[in-house]
């Protein structure tokens, strides 16, 4: 099972991938991070990237229904998709028995990239990703 740098360095073999980092979204700090990002920083990037993904996960709205009213298992999100002129941001939430609080961050040069094959390895990624 990899760990962080093995997940990360997994994320960045993507077709199209710029950068890649594992975030803590309720603190905004990255646990790691390889390539580059906007701007050109790695923390900037994973706090900007953790306040959109904590605004998500806390909204109702995207909270998944079981039926019977109650709450579905966490993280109450799988991923998040945001695209631009130039580039697609891939934040997937990563599972976790004790606390899902991070999520797995692609930043992916569009003309190149593959959304629908990220976001299937990055699913794949954050079931095998092994913290600690």
């Amino acid at each position: 099972m990899p760990g962080i740098d093995e997940c990360l360095l997994e994320a960045m073999r993507l077709p199209g991938a710029r950068g890649a980092a594992l975030v803590d979204w309720t603190s905004g700090l990255a646990l790691g991070t390889v390539g580059e990002f906007p701007g050109g920083d790695h923390e900037a990037a994973a706090a900007e990237a953790a306040e959109v993904a904590r605004l998500t996960a806390e909204q109702r709205t995207f909270t998944p229904d079981d039926g019977d009213g109650t709450e579905a298992a966490d993280p109450p999100v799988e991923d998040l998709i945001i695209s631009n002129r130039d580039s697609y941001h891939v934040l997937r939430f990563v599972p976790m028995s004790f606390d899902s609080s991070v999520f797995l961050h692609v930043w992916l040069a569009r003309s190149d990239g593959n959304l629908a094959l990220a976001r299937i390895r990055l699913g794949e990624m954050a079931g095998r990703l092994v913290l600690g």
